[in-house]
């Protein structure tokens, strides 16, 4: 089949390379006009996600790129350390940036797929026996199958399903992160945390970030004096870093938030990722779009491309999942940025229980068990007994 593939971060890429494994024509249409570097590190842990990159044939390779990065130091204003979390707590079994986890994945698929930088989807419509798309850009064409995986604020999905105002739901507190050059506060594989009441600042070599509450959710375009003004007056080296920033020209900013759609498909349209269960922080997001892809494209091949077959078994495989994911991200806001001393007293101690000797796995041990709660099926074995079976 000639599949659309919305957005080129890590769920589209990522799903690009099993369709084509499984003989489909893809096409990844991406609204920014070159692929992302950098970004956020984003992490793997427990059996399940492992398992998909080593069968998508990069694990190796994720791991090569890995950040390693160590413990996450809680400092008070005069940069003292008042608290630390190992470095697994955050990082899992394996951290990649997320820049570099993409152009991974694009670097397996472009001989294969074809790449649309700087254009976006504007239209769908519907026939018995394909979806024809308009992009801003280029030509009207028609698919097969269209797969938006465009993150939170879907383009697809709004098309498809309707205003995201029906399905996101806003978790009070916004994210922002830049990237840091030169690692500027000499850390060394570890991270530096900073917490007022309503205000914290997460620091690494490579980039640094701030989470803070808000009444509704603001927009991007005026994230920057947003951000000067709900930190003016913090202390530590919040100063330095709104500085930082000013010089900066890569800005990520973004309520957290979650999505909830009550199916995934219509027709021929199915959603993956961020797209279809986003959480923005904390709710194995990198690592559910991954499994997410697998399924989805494994599904498909399983039910030797009857999509309505498929897109019902991969939400079926899927949606407990990706739900136990979202409810770890829950409250992701308010722990990082409580909102009075006392509260910020209360986390640092659960820190510091969280390091000691006794309870160091506990926090890991919880969120591996919600990222293994999927039972994966071996699907190159699956279509190697069928009749006919097997990956092309």
């Amino acid at each position: 089949m000639d599949i659309l593939i919305s957005g080129a971060s890590v769920a589209g890429p990522a799903v690009a390379l099993w369709l084509n494994r499984y003989g489909h024509t893809t096409t990844v249409v991406e609204r920014a006009p070159v692929l992302r570097d950098g970004g956020f590190g984003v992490d793997f842990r427990g059996e399940a996600h492992l398992t998909v990159l080593r069968r998508m044939g990069i694990l190796d390779e994720v791991r090569e790129r890995a950040t390693h990065m160590g413990a996450q130091v809680v400092v008070d204003g005069t940069g003292r350390e008042v608290a630390r979390l190992p470095g697994e707590a955050f990082s899992g079994d394996v951290e990649i940036r997320r820049g570099d986890l993409a152009r991974l994945m694009y670097e397996r698929t472009r001989d294969r797929t074809d790449y649309v930088f700087g254009d976006t989807v504007t239209s769908l419509k519907e026939t018995r026996t394909g979806v024809d798309v308009t992009f801003r850009n280029a030509a009207p064409r028609t698919f097969d199958l269209v797969i938006g995986a465009d993150g939170l604020h879907s383009t697809i999905r709004r098309l498809a399903f309707g205003p995201e105002e029906q399905y996101l739901t806003y978790l009070d507190h916004h994210i922002a992160a830049f990237e840091l050059v030169g690692n500027p506060f000499g850390l060394d594989r570890s991270g530096l945390i900073y917490t007022e009441p309503n205000r914290c600042v997460l620091v690494g070599p490579t980039s640094a970030s701030f989470v803070f509450p808000a009444p509704v959710q603001l927009a991007r375009d005026d994230a920057r004096r947003v951000l000067a003004d709900v930190f003016d007056g913090a202390g530590w080296e919040v100063p330095r870093l709104l500085e930082l920033l000013e010089r900066s020209d890569d800005l990520y900013f973004d309520s957290i938030s979650r999505i909830d759609v009550g199916r995934w498909s219509s027709g021929r349209v199915v959603l993956l990722g961020d797209a279809a269960y986003g959480a923005t922080v904390g709710g194995l997001g990198t690592g559910a779009a991954i499994v997410g892809a697998y399924v989805l494209a494994g599904e498909l091949a399983a039910a030797r491309d009857d999509h309505v077959t498929a897109f019902a078994n991969y939400e079926h495989e899927l949606r407990r999942y990706v739900e136990g994911g979202q409810k770890l991200a829950r409250d992701a806001g308010r722990f990082l940025a409580p909102p009075t001393e006392a509260r910020i007293r209360q986390r640092n101690r659960m820190y510091r229980v969280l390091n000691t000797r006794l309870l160091s796995g506990f926090f890991n041990r919880m969120t591996t068990k919600a990222a293994n709660a999927v039972k994966l099926k071996d699907y190159a074995r699956i279509l190697a007994v069928q009749p006919g079976g097997g990956v092309r």
